[in-house]
C-alpha cells in the first residue's frame, strides 16, 4: 500500500507562486510515474502535471513555462512549484502514484491506471 499527503496549498494574489508537496509513504518502487491534478468547482479533474523515473516530464497547455514538476528521492517527495499563478489555476490539487510506469506512457494523466491518490491540497488565486 502506498499513502500520499500534499501540503503546500494556500491562498495567494494573481502573479504569485506556491510549492506544492507529495510525500510518498508506504510501499515503495524503483519504477513509478506520478502526476498532479486538479479540480475546480463545477469542473472534470485535469491532469497538470506528470513525471516517470524516466525523465519524462509531462505538461498540460494551460501550465506549461509557469508549472515544474520536481522530485526528491531522499525524502519521498513530489514538488510542483506554481509561479505566475492566474485565478483560473484555483482549484484543489492532488498527486497520484502508478508504479506500472509503462502503462502510462501514451497518457501520462489517465486517471484509471493511477493506482494511489491523495486527498489534495487547496489552492486559492485571487484576482
Amino acid at each position: 500500500q502506498v499513502h500520499l499527503v500534499e501540503s503546500g496549498g494556500g491562498s495567494v494574489q494573481a502573479g504569485g507562486s506556491l510549492k506544492l508537496s507529495c510525500e510518498v509513504s508506504g510501499n515503495t518502487y524503483n519504477n513509478y510515474h506520478m502526476a498532479w491534478f486538479r479540480q475546480a468547482p463545477g469542473k472534470e479533474r485535469e491532469g497538470v502535471a506528470a513525471f516517470d523515473t524516466d525523465g519524462r516530464t509531462t505538461y498540460a497547455d494551460s501550465v506549461k513555462g509557469r508549472f515544474t514538476v520536481s522530485e526528491d528521492n531522499a525524502k519521498n517527495t513530489l514538488y510542483l512549484e506554481m509561479n505566475s499563478l492566474k485565478p483560473e489555476d484555483t482549484a484543489m490539487y492532488y498527486c497520484a502514484m502508478s508504479p506500472t510506469k509503462w502503462l502510462l506512457v501514451l497518457n501520462p494523466f489517465q486517471e484509471d491506471m493511477l493506482d494511489y491518490w491523495g486527498q489534495g491540497t487547496q489552492v486559492t488565486v485571487s484576482s
